[in-house]
């Protein structure tokens, strides 16, 4: 499937945002409770589709 460049990029905003969330809201959690187990599988999952998207836009264009 296909994105714009704009697609990719809100997607990429919107990620960035609830990933920065999820690691405030771990510094609130008990390690190895399932809150912060699931938190800390999410926080995988954003960087991972974080990197992807980064992957799937086009490089800058160079300063002129």
């Amino acid at each position: 499937m296909e994105y714009t460049v704009e697609e990719l990029l809100e997607a990429k905003r919107s990620i960035a945002s609830t990933l920065s969330k999820c690691e405030k809201a771990l510094l609130k959690l008990t390690p190895g409770g399932p809150q912060h187990t699931l938190t800390v599988r999410r926080i995988k999952a954003f960087q991972i589709s974080l990197s992807l998207i980064d992957q799937a836009l086009p490089p800058p264009a160079p300063p002129l």
